[in-house]
């Protein structure tokens, strides 16, 4: 798997062709390498050899590399995590996101834009999950994680994702565990009840694995929303995700106050006691409404992510590299952008070796470009925001 992503880049900069050299396999010349567990913001080198960083660095000659890729006016970085996907794709035309044409095989929509990691946010269950590793996992060139669905059938959709009876946290704790290379938590989503049975069940099964839960939070519109400020500090526990942040639907009970357009105190409070934020763009998760006010009062995602599939990937989604560039618009800097979009999410999947780009680390890296000029970005309702910045 390593010496694949090895091989999938160098293919990617040099076009296939081979040059003989003498100590590295490839040198990343003049970029501006960003990566801020080694305090790197600023123009360096990257050397790579047999598929793992071997030397970061100034000014490396050029000479003692087999291939040589021109990064100058580039950024580098590790490879970007697009932490809630939607990838278990299939020909059963009646489901939803599970074995469905609604989800994405990932390989056509990962490298081109710099993602080299996806988790897939609970399109299984612990019934079907050996089905989409077999189906998906085992035959993409991305590397392919999954939080778990806690319903056994995952995201068939309709009445299937209602089921409380298939809510079984000791069977998902039991799959998860069977397939821990692969599973890196357990996913609520779709569940329309006023109840805290879904999420209750899903803590119950993180905590029987000690790993973290994602939460797609919200009921149908019969009703009032389950509070999220209950959420947070009487059912999740530090690390757990609370994905679609930036929504505003009439079934969830938003961030940002609908009347005073001001972000609810105690959001802030539960940032703090490490509940994370995740931003699950989506086709209909994502409000300009709830994020301008928010990031103006100082609140920033935890990880910045697409919820990728059919239904949001030709709308005002696009690709982890539009929203990374909606946040710039927004007044994020470059590098909390990044962080957002490699280091944190490595954290909250636990997977801390995917996010730094230190000597003898991984070559999972990406190069991007990010252009200056007139931009404008949209969110489900249309609305529309400028920027200056394209990546």
């Amino acid at each position: 798997m390593v010496k694949f992503y090895f091989l999938f880049f160098s293919f990617l900069f040099t076009g296939g062709d081979i040059v003989n050299a003498q100590l590295y396999n490839i040198v990343i010349k003049g970029g501006h390498v960003i990566d801020p567990k080694n305090n790197i913001n600023r123009v360096m080198d990257i050397a790579i050899n047999d598929g793992k960083i071997a030397l970061v660095a100034a000014n490396i000659n050029a000479k003692d590399a087999k291939q040589v890729v021109n990064a100058k006016g580039l950024y580098v970085t590790s490879g970007l995590i697009d932490i809630h996907t939607h990838n278990f794709s299939g020909n059963h035309s009646d489901q939803y996101l599970m074995d469905a044409p609604g989800a994405l095989s990932p390989d056509g929509f990962t490298f081109r834009v710099g993602v080299t990691t996806v988790v897939d946010a609970g399109s299984s269950g612990w019934r079907n999950f050996p089905l989409f590793k077999a189906q998906i996992i085992d035959r993409s060139q991305t590397r392919v994680f999954a939080f778990l669905n806690i319903v056994g059938a995952g995201m068939r959709g309709g009445a299937y994702e209602q089921n409380v009876e298939d809510m079984d946290p000791i069977m998902a704790a039991y799959v998860a565990n069977e397939y821990k290379e692969y599973i890196v938590g357990f996913k609520v989503a779709h569940f329309e009840p006023a109840q805290w049975t879904a999420v209750d069940s899903a803590v119950k099964a993180g905590e029987l694995t000690s790993k973290p839960v994602m939460i797609d939070f919200g009921g149908d519109e019969s009703h009032t929303p389950l509070s999220i400020e209950e959420l947070f500090f009487k059912h999740l526990r530090p690390g757990d995700i609370y994905t679609h942040a930036f929504t505003e639907l009439k079934r969830r009970d938003p961030i940002v106050d609908i009347t005073t357009r001001k972000l609810k105190p105690f959001v802030i409070d539960a940032q703090k006691k490490g509940i994370v934020f995740d931003v699950g763009f989506g086709g209909a998760s994502f409000d300009f409404r709830q994020a301008i006010p928010a990031l103006k009062s100082g609140f920033y995602p935890n990880s910045i992510s697409t919820d990728l599939h059919t239904g949001s990937m030709n709308a005002a989604m696009k690709s982890m590299l539009n929203i990374m560039s909606i946040f710039l618009a927004l007044g994020m800097d470059l590098q909390s952008v990044i962080t957002a979009s490699i280091w944190h999410p490595a954290v909250e999947i636990k997977h801390e070796e995917l996010r730094d780009l230190s000597i003898g680390s991984v070559a999972d890296i990406a190069v991007l470009n990010l252009r200056e000029g007139k931009f404008g970005f949209w969110d489900r309702n249309g609305f529309k925001v400028k920027g200056k910045q394209k990546a």
